[in-house]
């Protein structure tokens, strides 16, 4: 592996895109390829078997590209397939999302109230919960899956009453149920979710602090690539490329608001795994 090799970007469709941002903010002078398998999204109903089996292929594929470090920008495929994918492509390096957004909300967590807003899969594994609780073991956490989320996200409707409205039903309750001992951070535990950044403070108040997995997971791939001497040391813009396994005009139509940049379809690969 090279400094000049891009990172790789995976996820099981467009939600990861908001890591690529944090990333290419993090590090606009890294190269980037990103690869949503939109032929097999969701990721989240199937079983980890699938899932693993997946995320080798996708790896596979930016692995015969070249790729110096890979980034899973997926929460369910985070929560099961890193050490698969770790063992197989070694030495190269493996970064998920769950992990940083756990020690994130450790470090920024007063007194260790965590309210973790995921997926249905993500919150059955309890991944972040696992995660948190290795770090601080006297952690409470609650995990609520917010799968309504995800859709509003998909259309674009990320403000506003609607948003708020279903932000509120997932969150009134928990914070109703925790009295004056609320939450102290709100750990955004999906891809999909910061666009909604916005609807979930207007619910949650000012109080609490808003962990963005996608902003953590930056910090670390960058750390990391200072740790192992990675990191591109040409003082230009990195390139992006931009693969999917479906569908390159939904990607680009719904990609555009997650990446914060207009996509064409001509500018998404269609790929086969």
């Amino acid at each position: 592996m090279t400094s000049d090799l891009p990172i790789g970007v995976f996820d099981s469709g467009v939600g990861g895109l908001t890591v690529l941002r944090a990333l290419r903010r993090e590090l606009p002078n890294e190269s980037m390829i990103y690869l949503g398998d939109t032929a097999r999204v969701p990721y989240g109903t199937k079983s980890a078997e699938s899932v693993i089996r997946y995320a080798i292929q996708a790896t596979d594929h930016l692995v015969t590209r070249g790729i110096k470090l890979l980034v899973v920008a997926c929460n369910t495929a985070s929560a099961v397939s890193l050490d698969p994918l770790r063992q197989r492509f070694d030495p190269l390096p493996v970064v998920g999302v769950v992990e940083p957004g756990a020690a994130a909300a450790v470090a920024t967590g007063r007194a260790q109230r965590h309210l973790v807003l995921a997926t249905e899969s993500t919150v059955k594994r309890h991944a972040y919960a696992r995660a948190i609780h290795a770090l601080a073991p006297e952690a409470d956490v609650n995990e609520i899956a917010c799968s309504v989320l995800v859709a509003l996200a998909e259309e674009g409707w990320t403000d506003g009453p609607v948003a708020e409205a279903a932000a509120r039903t997932y969150l009134a309750p928990a914070i109703a149920a925790a009295g004056k001992d609320g939450p102290d951070t709100i750990v955004l535990g999906c891809t999909h979710f910061p666009p909604l950044e916005g609807a979930i403070r207007a619910v949650a108040g000012a109080g609490p602090t808003i962990v963005d997995s996608a902003t953590t997971t930056a910090a670390h791939v960058a750390h990391l690539l200072d740790q192992l001497h990675l990191r591109r040391t040409i003082a230009a813009p990195g390139t992006l490329t931009f693969l999917a396994t479906d569908g390159a005009d939904r990607f680009a139509r719904v990609g555009s608001r997650f990446l914060g940049e207009t996509l064409q379809p001509s500018d998404v690969e269609l790929v086969d795994l």
